[in-house]
């Protein structure tokens, strides 16, 4: 009887053992179904929104669908620095309590004033930098945009490539410091974007993505995607240039798109930047309502 009764003992332990891990696994897997569902958000760039630094971007951007909003840090042009509101505490909270109440996060600040401005030859460019890290940090943003612009592009002016480099060192070493990744846009392809890369050889560098760039100029964007990979690619610009919605551009197959950052293991943010209706690009709700509503179709 004693044996029989160690038997049953035994056998009823297996059975809650069971149980327990069963529950445990289907647990876990959930777990990763939702990490793998929600892997992409979805963010729209202010400045295109039309509100640029504006408090009500975060409203604006909740109504259109979108989860983040890339915050620009303002105007640049013959200033010493970006003319960034959030520079004051009082507004930087203000923004902070109205993005939380909007539930829509920041994904990252763009420094949009250096399309037209040089980095290569701005003399203050090391403090427009650190103004922008200064930033993100008081505001626990993790990635910020630089783009290299007309006036720094390295593939239209390639004497210019070594001051680049050597200035992306520098302000790498800044973003690095501030636990920081500075998000480069360059036009180059993809293979040249990558040995770009491996020249500043810096972990607060990374490219910041853009389609556009690849769809411009004819380039396949899926393969591009692939040389990179996802260690380089820290955010994505997931739009072209105006003319067509996302749904409807001739160039461009984004259920391809997710599949090949699938493919790749990569997840991140995808910021719609363009692709307005050129009927009607000045349009906000139009425009980016309809982008932000097919991305979540595709993606998530």
């Amino acid at each position: 009887m004693e044996k029989s009764r160690r038997a049953f003992i035994h056998q009823i332990s297996l059975a809650t053992m069971g149980v327990f891990f069963l529950k445990k696994n289907t647990s876990f897997k959930g777990l990763f179904t939702l990490e793998k569902k929600n892997k992409y958000k979805i963010a729209v760039a202010d400045i295109m929104i039309l509100k640029r630094q504006k408090i009500g971007e975060f409203a604006l951007s909740k109504a259109l669908g979108a989860e983040g909003v890339e915050v620009d840090m303002g105007g640049l042009g013959n200033r010493e620095s970006f003319d960034n509101k959030l520079a004051d505490p009082t507004i930087r909270k203000q923004f902070l309590e109205e993005a939380g109440k909007q539930n829509v996060q920041i994904c990252s600040l763009a420094m949009t004033g250096f399309y037209s401005q040089s980095f290569a030859k701005r003399a203050t460019y090391k403090r427009n930098i650190q103004d922008c890290l200064d930033t993100a940090k008081a505001m626990d943003v993790k990635v910020v945009f630089l783009p290299l612009g007309v006036n720094s592009d390295i593939q239209k002016q390639p004497a210019l490539r070594a001051v680049v480099v050597e200035r992306l060192k520098v302000v790498g070493e800044m973003a690095k410091a501030a636990n920081i990744v500075i998000g480069v846009e360059t036009t180059l392809d993809a293979t040249e974007e990558l040995k770009f890369l491996k020249e500043i050889n810096s972990p607060g560098i990374k490219s910041y993505f853009n389609f556009a760039n690849a769809l411009d100029a004819g380039r396949d964007l899926y393969n591009e995607l692939m040389i990179l990979g996802k260690d380089n690619i820290c955010q994505i610009h997931c739009t072209d240039t105006d003319g067509y919605w996302l749904q409807n551009d001739p160039k461009m197959d984004m259920k391809k798109v997710k599949k090949t950052l699938d493919e790749m293991n990569w997840g991140g943010w995808l910021v719609i930047e363009r692709s307005r209706d050129a009927k009607d690009p000045r349009n906000v709700k139009y425009n980016f309502t309809a982008n932000t509503s097919y991305m979540k179709k595709i993606f998530k």
